[in-house]
């Protein structure tokens, strides 16, 4: 081999070293990245779950509906269940006490 065909050798050999280096770099800068985004994501879906959850919850106080609801349940049920205490306890006194 001649000097020239030496040259371009050691010119390529060095070339690919330092893109195989670079490379190797660029590989563990990607992997470390990788999993930064994937602990956003996590936290990400956490705060998802949260946000459906105050969403339902807010939407329930304020829709009518939900309102309607919550009076039932607070108000009108305690009351229907004494009233259905009493009209079983009438009916077992009426029918001497036989079901």
């Amino acid at each position: 081999m001649n000097v020239a065909e030496w040259i371009i050798v050691a010119i390529l050999s060095t070339t690919l070293l330092l893109l195989l280096i670079l490379a190797i770099i660029l590989l563990f800068k990607l992997i470390k990245l990788s999993k930064e985004v994937e602990k956003v994501v996590v936290e990400g879906q956490d705060i998802a779950k949260n946000a459906n959850g105050i969403v339902s919850n807010v939407k329930g106080m304020t829709s009518f509906g939900g309102t309607i609801e919550m009076f039932v349940d607070k108000y009108i049920t305690p009351k229907m269940k004494e009233k259905i205490k009493e009209a079983k306890a009438k009916e077992r006194s009426e029918n001497g006490g036989k079901k």
